[in-house]
């Protein structure tokens, strides 16, 4: 009798457990659901906005690039928070098993990102963006990629070179433009009655200091984004926890039914 009942006891608190496993996947993936809905919806909405956000987006290769990143993460959330609760709530095996493997999949290759982010990191230096800003950059030429999002940067934080300005010396840009020291995008701008011009471009061109921007590209950046670094860091270890608890709960679950 004892047996019987310790037994009992026993089982129902192992369905109590599964059923609390069950409803806290369902409310997790939910909410990444609702995320990825959320950024699906962002993404779309810069996409096909009338109002002319989409051609601002459009001529700004960083902008352009980021967009479909939001739009690629949005579906891929929204996919896995669908695929999450379904199977939680219909204690389906074979959608909890295809959960699983997506979070796995995904784990894996954030781990293979940071894995050669380090192995590459040397490609992260001053020294490599100055060579190749040197060799690649050709100042006007709008329809090479790297020199447009070159251009695109320089405008966005009011920068000139990597390091400085002296980085364009024997470069391809001089020797494409023998007769300007710095390129166009180099240039200070200043806004008068709401229109944006610059201060002096040809005195900015013919290369003198009052008129350029003189603070290396890489140094702004950095100085731009250092909070946004470490908030990144600290949320990107978050993101692989929470993925290492949502494959312990889904294969609790798959192996928990019956």
């Amino acid at each position: 009798m004892g047996l019987g009942e310790a037994s009992a006891r026993g089982t129902s608190m192992e369905g109590d457990c599964l059923s609390c496993i069950k409803y806290l996947m369902f409310v997790f993936n939910f909410l990444i659901f609702l995320g990825g809905s959320f950024l699906l919806g962002v993404g779309v909405w810069v996409v096909v906005d009338p109002t002319g956000f989409r051609e601002i987006v459009a001529a700004n290769p960083l902008l352009f690039t980021g967009v479909y990143i939001i739009l690629a993460m949005g579906g891929m959330l929204f996919l896995l928070g669908f695929l999450g609760c379904c199977g939680a709530i219909r204690e389906n095996k074979c959608l909890l098993l295809f959960f699983f493997m997506l979070i796995l999949i995904i784990f894996l290759a954030e781990l293979a990102a940071a894995i050669l982010a380090f192995i590459f990191r040397e490609h992260l230096t001053r020294e490599y963006f100055t060579k190749e800003l040197k060799r690649h950059y050709q100042g006007y030429n709008n329809t090479d990629v790297f020199t447009s999002t070159w251009n695109a940067i320089m405008n966005t934080f009011d920068c000139c070179g990597v390091n400085s300005p002296e980085d364009f010396e024997e470069s391809l840009f001089r020797f494409i433009n023998p007769g300007e020291v710095v390129p166009e995008a180099c240039c200070r701008r200043n806004s008068h009655l709401g229109e944006v011009g610059f201060s002096n471009k040809e005195e900015c061109l013919s290369g003198s200091m009052l008129y350029r921007n003189n603070k290396g590209c890489y140094s702004a950046v950095v100085d731009y984004f250092e909070m946004y670094i470490y908030v990144a860091g600290a949320l990107a270890i978050v993101v692989l926890t929470i993925e290492l608890f949502a494959m312990v709960f889904a294969m609790c679950l798959f192996r928990g039914i019956q």
